[in-house]
């Protein structure tokens, strides 16, 4: 059996086309024996909505600060609509055993509020991301479970406190590449693809020909350091090098087209950029 973890954003699920290639590419995988789990994030839905609301997104270093206001836009936008949406899609495209849960189902991913701390691309200060939860455990025996009953867990990425606060536990806004790699890492799964909008970290990130096929952990610090490396790609390749540590087989970085999953599950680096300790 070959086990992953998947993860899109929101640039994905907008794009009924790629969204339907991607999960029919999870759907003949699963029927050839992998076991998946999906992961996805909403922010263009949730700044979409924010704005809607009169509320300004605020990032730093590629991650949303969340205030109370923004934290009921990420339930709303995660828990509901993508949800819903991901697992319509994913049974359309034959992924039967599709079933939506969020973080905070069972306890999956327990978190802990983050402390103010210094990003990559955020300067020297230190940034307080209000309710951002840093993940403290996830509990993989939920989705053990799922799949030994052949299931398909769609995962929402938001968390859940470990104290409760009044008549609730606190839930917590959680970056979807840190909750993908923090499973996939917990599982010590053989393959973390995480998509984007770009087919791979590139050399130059407007020429897709620049694409980079395979990268060490040193390779890829270095990168970032040398910016070739820049933006939204910062954090999901420092969460991919963090886990890479904790047994994950390979971490893929691709685009989401026709194809690319089932490509670059055969042959790594072959569409996207592999990542190896």
């Amino acid at each position: 059996m070959t086990t992953a973890v998947l993860k899109f954003g929101g640039e994905v699920i907008a794009d009924a086309p790629a969204l339907a290639a991607v999960l029919g590419d999870v759907a003949r995988l699963t029927a050839a024996g992998w076991k998946f789990a999906i992961c996805h994030g909403g922010g263009p839905q949730a700044n979409a909505l924010q704005e809607r609301l009169g509320l300004q997104p605020i990032k730093v270093g590629g991650r949303r600060v969340t205030d109370e206001a923004t934290l009921q836009v990420m339930k709303y936008v995660l828990a509901g609509e993508l949800s819903v949406d991901v697992v319509a899609a994913a049974l359309a495209a034959g992924l039967g055993g599709a079933l939506g849960i969020s973080g905070v189902s069972a306890g999956l991913v327990s978190a802990r509020k983050r402390p103010p701390t210094r990003v990559s691309g955020g300067g020297e200060e230190l940034v307080d991301f209000g309710l951002v939860g840093d993940v403290v455990e996830i509990r993989t025996a939920v989705i053990e479970h799922l799949w030994a009953g052949g299931y398909t867990p769609v995962i929402n990425t938001l968390g859940v406190g470990l104290e409760t606060a009044g008549f609730t536990c606190p839930v917590f806004n959680i970056n979807a590449d840190t909750v993908s790699s923090a499973i996939a890492g917990a599982l010590k799964v053989d393959h973390l693809f995480l998509m984007t909008g770009v087919p791979g970290v590139l050399r130059d990130k407007d020429d897709p020909s620049t694409r980079i096929a395979r990268l060490s952990a040193a390779e890829a610090r270095g990168a970032i350091e040398m910016k070739v490396i820049v933006g939204g790609m910062i954090p999901k390749v420092e969460e991919a090098l963090a886990n890479l540590a904790l047994g994950i087989g390979a971490v893929h970085i691709l685009g989401a087209t026709a194809g690319a999953l089932q490509a670059e599950a055969a042959t790594p680096g072959s569409v996207g950029t592999v990542l190896v300790a």
